[in-house]
């Protein structure tokens, strides 16, 4: 695909995300809850907790790198190649938790509803869908699956140490105390290896797919003389 289709494909993406992380904070502004519906907490602490989820987190990633992308849609760089990587492969364990572990846990309505839909479950496919369809690519190496792990690593060893502090998760599957020690263990070593199988996947595809965006080759800027038979 050519780099202005593929710029209308990540825009579709940056355009839709940024509006879901918009609404969500409104929604945490105006006081709206969604996983911990047992009290209403300053706003403080509300937008700490929102910037703490790893969804939000995610898109924010996705946001970021896809409109970069509408800018430059072949965009490279020795830094930008793991941080766009962690927001593919960080949006599609989003979307993949939440279906499994959280999705039965949420009886939400009207705005909330349409904001945990699109944060995750929209903007995940539309995420990795513009990455299978437009790239860019070739980005992905192992040196950069594993500087993109360390995102995801930090974040969970910054919750678990928070949360045994302040007794607040943003997630149920990681509260120690209402899990158990064991229980939490286990499942942070489940999601781990599949962070781990997701980001090898995705560099099996960056290195067997085609290139893209497609180049399309500049016209010769030299004119043509015409010559009498």
């Amino acid at each position: 695909m050519t780099a202005p289709r593929a710029r209308t494909v990540h825009l579709v993406t940056a355009l839709v995300t940024t509006f879901a992380l918009v609404l969500q904070t409104v929604l945490v502004v105006r006081g709206s809850s969604v996983l911990d519906e047992t009290r209403v907490p300053p706003l403080g602490e509300r937008l700490a907790h929102l910037v703490a989820y790893f969804t939000i987190q995610a898109n924010i990633l996705v946001a970021v790198t896809s409109w970069q992308l509408v800018r430059d849609p072949a965009r490279d760089g020795r830094w930008w190649r793991p941080v766009r990587l962690a927001a593919i492969v960080g949006i599609t364990v989003t979307g993949l938790v939440h279906f499994v572990l959280l999705r039965p846990l949420l009886h939400l309505e009207g705005a909330s509803y349409l904001c945990d839909k699109l944060l995750h479950m929209v903007v995940p496919v539309l995420a990795v869908g513009a990455w299978l369809l437009v790239g860019p690519r070739p980005r992905a190496g192992w040196s950069v699956a594993w500087t993109a792990l360390t995102w995801p690593i930090l974040w969970l060893v910054v919750i678990l140490a928070q949360g045994a502090v302040t007794g607040w998760y943003p997630y149920p599957f990681l509260d120690v105390d209402a899990k158990g020690a064991g229980t939490v263990v286990a499942t942070c070593i489940g999601i781990t290896v599949l962070f781990i199988a997701i980001s090898a996947l995705a560099v099996w595809l960056d290195r067997r797919m085609r290139p893209e965006p497609v180049r399309v080759a500049a016209p010769d800027p030299t004119p043509t003389v015409a010559t009498a038979e």
